[in-house]
């Protein structure tokens, strides 16, 4: 890890990533892709230096409060949050100023600061988003190494509902051939229902593949899945969107699902959940493009 000096801790749109880079390696990492601009070895996690103190420093600037997000890009609980607790301590700064929080991870070290969370749910609105691929743990480990595996996290989503922190399943990256079948959407759709999410996004069945991360998804698909990558060239060739064969009809399968069993779907809809902020002592609610500096 190095540390680098930024000018800023947010994005115009209130995004927020603390770590850029990862040491996780799954196998089909979209943050290697060039089109985000990491100049760094990628495992060589680029940390903001005094994140915290920047985020206390901007937040206090703002005219009115909105939905912070973290984790779209970067995920927040590296192994090295563990001793730095740097996210920990820009959680508390969002806590402080009483602003809503989206955050994303695949890591169980999230359990760690679920008081902050909650805290921040209390006042205002917490949303956690957990990506799902595939309900076999084994699968899970091997696509994802060193990161919770699918049980641990359907329990990480019982414990967030318990303590009443609406959550967001992404079902992504769906990987042709591999995760693409009913049995597969049937399993993790159970878990979601069981857990209680809020919703599930879902855009396509399938995977970005582009340049930057295309080589490093065929090493690995080689190294994992042996002639899969001849399979995956046969059917897609060089498109860089690469849609399921079987698409429509796990998509139907999902949006049937969810309306069963009462789950939001929609995209629109979770994402402008996602983006507005609630004041749960006042009511008010905001859009985050309402949010000025």
């Amino acid at each position: 890890m190095h540390y680098k000096e930024v000018k800023a801790i947010l994005s115009p749109q209130n995004g927020m990533n603390i770590y850029r880079g990862c040491t996780f390696g799954c196998v089909y990492c979209d943050a290697r892709s060039k089109c985000y601009r990491i100049r760094h070895d990628f495992d060589d996690v680029e940390v903001k230096e005094k994140a915290d103190d920047m985020l206390e420093k901007t937040l206090k600037r703002k005219r009115t409060r909105g939905m912070i997000t973290t984790g779209a890009m970067t995920e927040p609980y590296l192994p090295l949050e563990e001793d730095l607790r740097m996210v920990r301590r820009c959680l508390n700064q969002i806590e402080r100023f009483e602003f809503g929080l989206a955050i994303k991870t695949k890591s169980e070290l999230i359990l760690r600061d679920i008081d902050i969370l909650e805290k921040i749910n209390q006042k205002t609105k917490c949303v956690v988003s957990i990506p799902l691929c595939t309900a076999d743990d084994k699968l899970s480990a091997k696509l994802e190494p060193g990161l919770a595996v699918t049980s641990a996290r359907v329990k990480m989503l019982k414990e967030f509902r318990d303590r009443g922190i609406p959550t967001i399943v992404w079902f992504e990256p769906m990987l042709p051939f591999i995760v693409d079948n009913e049995d597969n959407i049937s399993e993790l759709l159970a878990m979601c229902e069981d857990a209680g999410v809020y919703g599930i996004m879902c855009a396509s069945i399938g995977i970005l593949l582009r340049d930057g991360s295309r080589d490093y998804f065929f090493d690995n698909l080689d190294t994992h899945f042996p002639g899969l990558t001849e399979r995956y060239q046969d059917a897609f060739g060089d498109v860089t969107e690469l849609i399921s064969p079987e698409n429509d009809k796990l998509l139907t399968l999902i949006h049937k699902t969810c309306d069963r069993a009462g789950i939001v779907w929609d995209r629109e809809e979770l994402t402008r959940f996602m983006r507005e902020y609630k004041n749960k002592t006042t009511g008010e609610q905001m859009s985050l493009f309402d949010f000025t500096s």
